[in-house]
C-alpha cells in the first residue's frame, strides 16, 4: 500500500480573495453601488495619491482586481457560482460550490460527496477540491481542461482628455501597475465606454492566447466646449465694434483655431455653425457658436458720449 500524508493547509497556497470584501460590499449589491465603491476605494488608494506606500500599491491592486471580477457580469455570475476564484482562476466546483457560493466544500451543503472506492475515498459526484493534488502524487485522475485555455482579462480605469474623445487619437498610457499600452481612442468614445485591446491581458496558463486589457473611459469635462451628441457648442465673445460692423474673430475648435465670420448686427445670443467641426465620426457633427458682446472698456468716453447722444 502506498501511503501519502495530506500536509497541514498552512503549507498550501492562501485562498484567493474575496471581492465582495475587498469592496466593503454585500452579494446583493446593485452594479451601481459595486462600481461607487470601486471608485471610491479606487481614488483612496491610487498611488499617485499614495506615492511611496507600499502597504496602499497593494490594497489598490487588491481593489483593481476585485473590480476585474465584479465589475464584469460574467465574471461576477461565474464567481457567485463557484466556477472560479477571487483571482479569475477556474476552481473545479460547480453551481453553488466553494468560494463563490454559499455551500459546498468547506462550509456546507450545497456540495455532494460519493465514495468512488479505495483507490479514491474523496472522489465526488460534482467535482473534488483533492482530486489535483492527489493527481499530481499518483499521476491519474481526470483532467478538468480539455485544452488550453485564454488567459484572464485586465481590467483599467483611464481618463481621456476631451478633445481626444472628440477627434480621435492615438495614446501612450501608463496603468496604475505600470504597464505601458498603445492605444486608439475612437472619435466619439463617451465616459462609461470600455475600450478592449486584444491580447493584452494576463498570459495564458497553459499555452492559450492571452486575455484582454478592458479599459472603463472617463472622459474630462472641458472649459471651452460642451457636447452635444455629435455636435458641440461653445461661447464665443466679441467686441462691440464687430457686433455692430461685421468681421471675423478666431475659434478655438478641438482640432485646431480657425476663422469665424461674424456678420452685422449680431447680437448676444446669435449663433453661428462652423460645419464639421463637431466630434470626428464618419459623419462628423457641427460646432456652433454663441456670440456674446463684451465691451473692451466699459468706462470709455467716447463709449459713454455715445450712449448719452452728445
Amino acid at each position: 500500500m502506498i501511503g501519502y500524508q495530506i500536509r497541514d493547509w498552512k503549507d498550501f497556497p492562501p485562498l484567493a480573495l474575496d471581492p465582495y470584501k475587498v469592496l466593503g460590499v454585500d452579494r446583493s449589491a446593485s452594479e451601481a453601488e459595486i462600481k461607487k465603491a470601486h471608485r471610491r476605494k479606487a481614488k483612496d488608494l491610487h498611488p499617485d495619491q499614495n506615492p511611496d506606500d507600499p502597504k496602499k500599491l497593494e490594497a489598490f491592486k487588491q481593489v483593481s482586481q476585485a473590480w476585474d471580477i465584479l465589475g464584469d457580469k460574467e465574471k461576477r455570475a461565474k464567481f457567485d457560482r463557484g466556477e472560479i476564484d477571487g483571482d479569475g482562476n477556474p476552481t473545479g466546483f460547480g453551481a453553488g460550490g466553494y468560494p463563490g457560493g454559499g455551500g459546498g466544500f468547506p462550509g456546507g451543503g450545497g456540495q455532494r460527496w460519493e465514495s468512488r472506492g479505495a483507490g479514491n475515498p474523496f472522489g465526488g459526484a460534482q467535482g473534488d477540491p483533492f482530486e489535483d493534488i492527489l493527481s499530481g502524487m499518483f499521476g491519474g485522475g481526470r483532467s478538468r481542461r480539455s485544452g488550453p485555455v485564454k488567459g484572464r482579462d485586465v481590467r483599467y480605469r483611464v481618463t481621456i482628455d476631451f478633445a481626444d474623445a472628440v477627434t480621435g487619437a492615438r495614446r501612450r498610457m501608463t496603468m496604475a501597475d505600470g504597464t505601458a499600452l498603445d492605444v486608439n481612442i475612437p472619435a466619439g468614445i463617451e465616459s462609461g465606454q470600455t475600450l478592449r485591446l486584444k491580447s493584452q491581458g494576463q498570459a495564458s496558463p497553459n499555452g492559450g492566447p492571452p486575455g484582454d486589457a478592458l479599459l472603463e473611459v472617463e472622459v474630462t469635462a472641458s472649459k471651452v466646449w460642451e457636447r452635444d451628441g455629435k455636435d458641440l457648442r461653445m461661447t464665443v465673445p466679441i467686441d462691440l465694434k464687430i457686433a455692430v460692423l461685421g468681421g471675423s474673430v478666431e475659434v478655438k475648435t478641438p482640432s485646431g483655431p480657425v476663422t469665424l465670420k461674424v456678420p452685422a448686427g449680431s447680437n448676444t445670443g446669435s449663433q453661428l455653425r462652423l460645419r464639421g467641426k463637431g466630434v470626428q465620426t464618419s459623419t462628423p457633427g457641427n460646432l456652433y457658436a454663441r456670440l456674446e458682446i463684451v465691451l473692451d472698456d466699459p468706462k470709455d468716453e467716447g463709449l459713454k458720449a455715445w450712449a448719452e447722444g452728445r
